[in-house]
């Protein structure tokens, strides 16, 4: 492998961790870092959390983990073109999510309005406080103990109040500065992963059509390339040869964009990346097909009737578990009553946000139906 451009993390420019260990054998910082996200339970729990579709409504669709899977192997084919860290891109992607809840962007915007009194809830922040504090794996600190680098690029907004409270971390929040070139990189890898796959879940649910998808440029261009390059092809093979056209176009265009920022801004430093401006990114064209891509997704498949009736009943499902642990703590398992002494709400938040969608419906029917216990 060649050597890694001089503005890429690596060992010798990291922040180090919270808790100082002994540096790894055989493998880098970056590594280690991957490898305790993969060995986690929280990395486990995402086969059975909602990507868009619940998991008990096929076994095909993507789940979080799956989607995870997929944002790692284009952060590290990006991370590899740009001759940058994979090994960091590939600990970020993996680790992005660990925080979402149960029933994807429905369970987190119910979950937040259950906690706006006391605080909010945001996944990002709830990714770091799962590698920071609740993963339980080692005797001599609490999470994962991950590199800065990790940590920061798993947090890819947060507001200035909650900026201020996490130190070093926040800064850049602050400052507006940039993070790493390999976390940008994972937040528009994790861009490019959900706007295609949910494209190929839509067309497998039978939700989305292939017709309706001629109204989206970029879409119909490569199933025409397809078409002309393969007469006769119809059903999953037209399908997965359009989107992986898709797929290479974008991540082909992003580094493209991205050499051409680098070149320009001319950074010698990992701190001379985190100074300049954004620097992985598509090109204009790129970005306007992609934003009429995310518009053709937001009305025909996020607010189609059969998602929102999903969406209704898992936000009742997260506001009832809350109400209801919130009414008598003594409901918690007595891991979350202990935490819970502390800080009720957000035990109750962090005993919420961990759960499968499956095991959310399973604790619903158990303080809810009669007969369940």
């Amino acid at each position: 492998m060649p050597e890694l451009a001089s503005y890429a993390a690596c060992d010798a420019n990291s922040r180090g961790r919270r808790h100082p260990e002994d540096s790894p054998h055989g493998r880098s910082q970056f590594q280690r870092d991957r490898d305790r996200i993969v060995h986690s339970t929280a990395f486990r729990r995402l086969e059975y959390k909602t990507q868009v579709f619940v998991n008990h409504e096929g076994d095909l669709f993507r789940t979080r983990l799956t989607h995870s899977i997929e944002v790692a192997q284009i952060a590290r084919s990006i991370a590899r073109a740009l001759n940058v860290n994979e090994d960091l891109a590939e600990a970020v992607s993996i680790a992005h999510d660990l925080g979402h809840t149960p029933f994807g962007h429905a369970g987190q915007d119910a979950l937040n309005e259950c906690m706006r009194e006391y605080g909010g809830f945001e996944h990002n922040l709830q990714s770091l406080r799962t590698v920071d504090l609740l993963e339980e794996r080692y005797g001599a600190f609490d999470g994962l103990n991950l590199t800065f680098e990790t940590r920061e690029g798993i947090l890819k907004h947060c507001s200035p109040a909650k900026a201020r409270e996490l130190g070093e971390l926040g800064e850049r929040f602050l400052n507006r500065t940039q993070p790493t070139i390999e976390a940008q990189i994972c937040n528009l890898a994790d861009e490019i992963a959900y706007n295609n796959h949910d494209v190929d879940d839509g067309l497998r649910s039978g939700l989305i059509t292939l017709e309706q998808l001629e109204e989206v440029p970029v879409f119909a261009r490569f199933r025409r390339e397809v078409l002309a390059l393969y007469p006769g092809i119809t059903g999953r093979r037209l399908i997965h040869e359009t989107i992986r056209r898709m797929i290479n176009a974008q991540v082909l265009d992003l580094v493209r964009e991205t050499s051409g920022r680098i070149d320009a801004a001319a950074p010698l430093t990992v701190d001379d990346v985190r100074a300049a401006p954004v620097l992985v990114a598509y090109s204009e064209a790129m970005k306007a097909e992609q934003l009429e891509l995310k518009r053709f997704l937001r009305d025909n498949l996020y607010r189609h009737y059969q998602v929102l009736r999903m969406t209704a009943k898992a936000r009742r499902i997260i506001a009832e578990l809350f109400g209801a642990f919130m009414d008598d703590v003594r409901l918690l398992p007595p891991q979350y009553q202990q935490m819970a002494r502390d800080d009720k709400p957000r035990a109750i938040a962090d005993y919420i946000a961990g759960m499968t969608d499956r095991y959310a419906m399973r604790e619903h029917r158990r303080l809810f139906a009669v007969g369940e216990i």
